[in-house]
């Protein structure tokens, strides 16, 4: 059948095809289109379920009724590393097209030939396809971190979407793994590797074949320098969860959050450590964030989360010091810019706290970058022991959002948090809004629970 080319311009932001070039997208992106041709096949007269397609990919799917649809319980892969399942919900769930990204070097491709090596070890064929490594990077790098590889973890070095495929065919394996979508390419499209036809295209067969074939597939993407993920965001909206990998390059913490999960929560996070032997999951990770933290440092606090399924007790820091010239600098690491300055300007106003001529920095040890509210009060008190050089002591956690009129708001599974703090041992008070001290009675030996109803009492606790 003869081919149709035309020239279009793609947005690289959302995937928006465009058959002229134009400053800002229908998304709201400025400058993001590019010029791309593409080749438009003339459609099959038989439809979708001609009997061109590949391996039967292109079947016609019977309807079913929505009653006789299976709900709530998945099919799930143990990869055989405690804190990825963590993360994906309990597993790999079968038929699933799963991302992964990160910036170069923090690991992305160690825990994947991990979880494959302990998938292959327990369901059978699993086949990783890797575009920009040859065979003996990935065989060093397996042997460094699996010990002895199972006879069915199967390699192949190939861009080219149609063979990656029918070897996929041939296989049949457990789990597919793309190391990365950005290297692949399929022959029906005229634009380079990487372009956001290619990325768009490739990313579909695969969501096709992992429906149709009941496979898992794990993808692989870069990011770019700001931190985002590269290519198309149109990404995002067809797999099915979407997992970040953090941590600096200089430091062993690493830590995986789910940003999206079609079968799991998206506010669990796992942490790992990197090793000469790989990835080591961290089980303990409160102990991990609290390691170093010194009881007569000035300005470190002590603070609490829920992220997920469990509390995670954590270090804040802060430091206040004069300013030199111009407007006094605010900046954070961990915490949302706006929500410290609305906490400096509650400070300054309830607790009579002058920071107009001090730069204030406020970092959350370890990288992680937690959401809510609830070390709003933490970020108060570090701020009040950095500034007045009063130390709050390593034995103390603070937790509590703060409102403008400087009142103390409860928060979320107080009561885990503080049952995580005793579990630890290593702390005797916990400052927190008196309306969650009020509910709480078994708190464990040794830990004492301070209520407090506005930030000008928490002050007054230190």
């Amino acid at each position: 059948m003869a081919k149709k080319s035309e020239t279009v311009f793609v947005c690289q932001e959302c995937g928006h095809e465009s058959p002229k070039w134009a400053g800002q997208c229908i998304c709201g992106a400025w400058n993001s289109f590019v010029e791309e041709k593409q080749i438009h096949l003339p459609q099959d007269p038989r439809g979708a379920g001609g009997q061109g397609g590949r391996g039967g990919l292109s079947a016609v799917a019977a309807p079913v009724k929505l009653g006789d649809v299976k709900s709530g319980a998945y099919d799930r892969l143990d990869t055989g590393i405690s804190e990825f399942n963590r993360v994906l919900g309990g597993g790999i769930v079968k038929g699933s097209l799963s991302l992964i990204s990160g910036e170069p070097g923090v690991g992305k491709s160690t825990i994947i030939i991990e979880a494959a090596a302990g998938i292959a070890r327990l369901y059978g064929n699993v086949l990783y396809v890797s575009g920009e490594e040859s065979g003996e990077q990935i065989k060093m790098r397996a042997d460094r971190v699996c010990g002895e590889l199972p006879e069915n973890l199967y390699l192949l070095s190939e861009t080219t979407m149609e063979h990656v495929l029918d070897a996929a065919e041939k296989l049949a394996p457990a789990l597919l793994v793309i190391d990365s979508i950005q290297t692949m390419y399929s022959g029906s499209l005229e634009s380079a590797p990487g372009s956001v036809s290619q990325v768009r295209a490739c990313t579909g067969e695969l969501m096709r074949y992992g429906k149709h074939k009941n496979t898992p597939v794990f993808i692989v993407a870069h990011v770019t320098k700001a931190g985002e993920l590269a290519g198309p965001r149109i990404i995002e909206h067809l797999v099915d969860c979407v997992l970040q990998f953090s941590g600096e390059r200089s430091q062993e913490l690493r830590i995986i959050r789910a940003s999206k999960n079609r079968f799991g929560t998206t506010s669990e996070i796992g942490a790992f450590e990197m090793g000469e032997a790989g990835l080591v999951s961290v089980e303990n990770i409160s102990q991990s964030f609290l390691e170093g933290m010194d009881g007569a440092a000035e300005g470190a606090v002590a603070t609490a989360i829920y992220e997920g399924t469990r509390p995670l007790i954590l270090e804040l820091q802060a430091l206040t010091a004069p300013a030199n010239v111009g407007f006094a600098r605010r900046a954070a690491i961990g915490v949302e810019s706006a929500r410290l300055n609305m906490i400096l300007a509650v400070l300054e106003r309830k607790a009579g706290l002058s920071l107009i001529d001090r730069d204030v920095y406020v970092n959350v040890v370890g990288g992680l970058k937690p959401e809510g509210t609830s070390m709003d009060l933490a970020v108060a008190l570090a701020i009040y022991s950095s500034h007045k050089n009063i130390p709050v002591g390593a034995k103390t956690i603070a937790i509590g959002e703060i409102s403008l009129t400087g009142e103390l708001r409860t928060v979320r599974y107080a009561e885990r948090i503080v049952k995580e703090a005793a579990r630890l041992g290593s702390f005797t008070r916990v400052i927190m809004p008196k309306k969650n001290a009020g509910r709480l009675t078994d708190v464990g030996a040794g830990l004492k629970l301070i209520g407090v109803s506005s930030l000008s009492e928490a002050l007054a606790a230190l």
